[in-house]
């Protein structure tokens, strides 16, 4: 969720962080996602709510660069033409987000983040992958959930460009982590040989944020 408010300090951002502190929303419960698709804590909607850090940046695809580097073998800059020049994949997945809704079937297309891993080849040490947004946002994955089946950097939703709310022209969904480690408005992967945590972990919330065992906050 590169999803929240107007500054760092602003009220959604402070009331975020206040969630955090009394581990609002937690049932104490775990779900096993082959047994249950829905996560503990989530109920299901069927629009997609918008949330940020409230600077919505006018990125185009004309406009858009996504830079890719850090501990590769082979850093990539990429405009949009060549994002599109890329192989393309088609997937359907779930979002879950940390303030407990959730929506089935979504239907993306864009770049599986395993092709990107085979063309800028990270090197041996590299665990860790740190991603910046065009808002100022970051968030940290390890290199495990970022190479995991289903996350993808996307350009299109439901067979239509990305719009500008939802982070297009490109944000990265990594379905099977609450949605604000799915960030919007991508301009850089930096690949890491040491995590670095982005906004919302050193704000209180959780370093890897897995739904189904209800990482919300850290502990």
């Amino acid at each position: 969720m590169s999803d929240e408010t107007e500054t760092p300090e602003s009220k959604l951002t402070r009331t975020k962080q206040e969630w955090a502190s009394q581990g609002k929303f937690l049932t104490g419960r775990a779900s096993r996602p082959e047994a249950d698709r829905l996560p503990p804590g989530q109920h299901l909607v069927q629009n997609w709510p918008i949330l940020d850090l409230g600077l919505r940046p006018d990125t185009t695809p004309a406009s858009f660069r996504l830079r890719v580097d850090g501990a590769v073998d082979a850093p990539a800059l990429w405009d949009f033409p060549q994002l599109m020049a890329q192989k393309q994949t088609e997937a359907v997945s779930d979002i879950h987000c940390v303030t407990t809704w959730s929506r089935y079937d979504n239907r993306w297309s864009g770049v599986a983040t395993s092709d990107l891993l085979e063309t800028v080849r990270p090197k041996s040490g590299a665990a860790f992958v740190v991603l910046h947004c065009d808002d100022g946002y970051t968030t940290n994955l390890a290199l495990a959930d970022f190479a995991a089946p289903g996350a993808m950097l996307v350009h299109a939703w439901e067979g239509r460009p990305l719009a500008s709310e939802h982070g297009g022209p490109v944000r990265l969904v990594v379905p099977h982590l609450y949605f604000w480690k799915s960030a919007k408005w991508l301009k850089r992967i930096e690949f890491r040989t040491k995590d670095e945590p982005g906004f919302w972990e050193v704000r209180g919330y959780h370093n890897r944020g897995d739904p189904w065992n209800e990482e919300r906050y850290s502990d």
